[in-house]
């Protein structure tokens, strides 16, 4: 089950976390896959470039080296499939269409796509919420997926088929107490992906999203040991999920399996999205 032999997917923002474990996953299933990123640990100017993007974690996370852009294409690639590392900065549409133009032509065609990149840096009540940042969640969380949307349509559309994929947040469901911008943008996927599968329907496109809890990932590990122990006493399960828990629903949305399924929002969230005491 879940075989995509033969497909070729672009996943966004895949250095590390949760992007890094789609494109792997995505890989065991079978398919050869792009990985995509702002940052590549052969930046000679990575902690610059991280600096660049006004987000504590990625720059927490070039500083630590904690970079595997080429190093998860590299394992791809062990595997058997084809891969390529490319730096792509989502909110630059010039940069998105030269990426996808270049895709399609090496590597035949684009089958799925995951719109992973975001921020979640950018912590604040209302009156706290800086401008700025809210304009560059917005410009990176939301309209990011819609550039990447917007550019590998002609190429899904072409080929009447395709699989798009939103990776949303129960902020996004629930709402973020101090994490307004967060949790608007997250919510904001949830219409696009909504939207997109109703105009690709007819053009054997599916659209649906990811709506994850608390996961495990290297940003998670930088949260303080308070702040984690109340989410996972937030959440039914009492532990938080794993990147590779968000990978296999990934998987299952881009499979045969799930051609039937559109315009779905899947939880993964072990619970925290329900009434826990």
């Amino acid at each position: 089950m879940f075989e995509l032999t033969g497909k070729v997917a672009v996943v966004t923002g895949a250095s590390r976390g949760l992007g890094r474990a789609d494109a792997l996953a995505l890989a065991r299933a079978g398919a050869d896959v792009v990985v995509t990123d702002l940052l590549l640990e052969s930046d000679p100017a990575l902690e610059a470039t991280a600096e660049d993007t006004a987000s504590v974690i990625a720059q927490v996370m070039a500083q630590q080296h904690v970079v595997y852009t080429e190093q998860t294409s590299a394992e791809i690639r062990e595997m058997g499939r084809r891969s390529i590392a490319c730096r792509m900065d989502v909110t630059n549409r010039v940069e998105v269409a030269a990426v996808f133009e270049r895709v399609a032509q090496e590597m035949g065609g684009i089958d799925i796509l995951v719109n992973n990149a975001g921020t979640l840096d950018h912590l604040g009540q209302i009156t706290g919420q800086a401008p700025e940042l809210w304009a560059r969640d917005l410009q990176v969380n939301l309209t990011g997926a819609f550039n990447c949307t917007q550019a590998v349509w002609p190429y899904m559309k072409d080929r009447r088929y395709g699989r798009l994929i939103y990776m949303s947040s129960v902020a996004g469901t629930l709402g973020g107490f101090g994490q307004a911008s967060y949790a608007t943008t997250k919510a904001g996927l949830l219409g696009l992906m909504r939207s997109m599968a109703l105009e690709g329907a007819r053009h054997g496109i599916t659209s649906n999203a990811v709506v994850p809890g608390i996961i495990a990932t290297e940003a998670f590990e930088t949260q303080g040991q308070a702040m984690i122990d109340r989410m996972v006493l937030r959440t039914a399960t009492r532990s938080p999920g794993a990147p590779e828990d968000i990978a296999h629903a990934i998987c299952f949305l881009c499979s045969p399996e799930a051609g039937y399924i559109t315009g779905a929002a899947l939880p993964v969230t072990g619970g925290i999205d329900l009434f826990t005491f």
